[in-house]
């Protein structure tokens, strides 16, 4: 007899779980429509950035948040704005800076005088879409505001709790290179994030494309996607679901808790020396990042089950930052994309 016995909310889950039927050919040529047509109106706005459409876009499908970081005037912004239009949700912006407060952020409760009541007042987060531009450009205070939202898909106001509209997806943009007025994103914060991508500049090829895209546009405004074009929300909860019923076997699940296993020191085959850059490995999280990105990928491209290949190509932008290097890494300029590169190499695919 269990020890704590489930309630009879968590009891029906359970059962509709184990009774899920699988993915229907039907279902993955759909899955397989609707991502080409976001594939296809985000290379229309966005010229090159592959990897970072297909970080969006999985991780839109897999229920997760996106952390964007480059150099500026690489269209961090236009790639989150892109893809929020390309889905008919609602879609909120947040220019991040110093003195922005949790409460602009969240919401708060203010005093309505006609009514003589507390009236609560919901923020900007409260849409489909949260861009958070230049995020760490706020305060710690404010960034850790963002962590109820970012793991439960609600917040909470004097007491009161909001669930917030789904699918909840926040896309963070922060640049690297500027450090005056900015604050590092804490760990606990950083954990909630399913991938960090970074975006690297375009080629000479790809650099014409945009001049001749914006000179035959007219604007360097990003175009709105007219409204019967838009993917319907409802289709996005249905590639969510279709996601979690594509097959994990027991030895991808075993890959998966190796590779993150692995940067913490012990794995099956563990990194001699590895105690001494890394400070702090990749949490459980990670390993559910990998799953549930995998099984996105697996959908997009048409299949049923997840194979090593999905888990290793987005293995670098789920881990990189949750791989804490030692400032003796740091100073020898060590990367934890070379920390994961090795991770890789030595852990054996199924």
């Amino acid at each position: 007899m269990a020890l704590f016995p489930p309630t009879p909310e968590a009891a029906n889950e359970q059962i509709v779980d184990q009774n899920q039927p699988g993915l229907t050919s039907a279902d993955t040529e759909r899955a397989q429509a609707l991502t080409a047509e976001l594939r296809q109106r985000f290379s229309a706005q966005v010229i090159g950035q592959t990897m970072l459409r297909e970080s969006l876009i999985t991780s839109l499908i897999a229920g997760g948040h996106v952390l964007v970081e480059s150099v500026p005037g690489l269209a961090k912004t236009t790639a989150a704005q892109t893809l929020a239009q390309a889905v008919s949700g609602t879609f909120k912006r947040v220019q991040c800076t110093p003195d922005l407060m949790p409460s602009d952020l969240v919401g708060m409760q203010i005093f309505d005088f006609q009514s003589q009541k507390l009236i609560t007042q919901i923020g900007p987060i409260n849409a489909n879409f949260v861009l958070l531009d230049e995020i760490n450009r706020s305060s710690a205070k404010t960034q850790s505001a963002m962590l109820e939202a970012m793991s439960e898909g609600a917040v909470t106001i004097g007491g009161q709790r909001i669930e917030l509209p789904q699918p909840f997806m926040v896309i963070a943009t922060q640049n690297p290179i500027e450090e005056e007025g900015t604050y590092n994103l804490p760990e606990a914060q950083m954990d909630r994030f399913f991938m960090k991508t970074i975006m690297t500049y375009p080629s000479e090829e790809e650099e014409e494309d945009i001049l001749r895209l914006l000179a035959t546009r007219g604007t360097d405004k990003v175009q709105e996607t007219p409204l019967e074009q838009r993917i319907d929300i409802d289709d996005i909860q249905f590639l969510r679901i279709c996601a979690r019923r594509v097959h994990v076997s027991d030895q991808i699940i075993k890959y998966a808790v190796d590779l993150t296993t692995t940067t913490r020191g012990v794995g099956p085959k563990p990194i001699k020396g590895l105690a001494q850059l890394v400070r702090l490995g990749a949490s459980p999280r990670a390993s559910i990042a990998l799953i549930r990105v995998g099984q996105a990928f697996a959908l997009m491209n048409g299949r049923k089950f997840v194979i090593p290949e999905d888990i290793k190509m987005f293995a670098h932008e789920i881990l990189r930052h949750r791989v804490l290097l030692t400032f003796e890494a740091l100073a020898d300029n060590l990367t934890s994309d070379e920390v994961i590169d090795k991770v890789l190499e030595v852990v054996p695919a199924p």
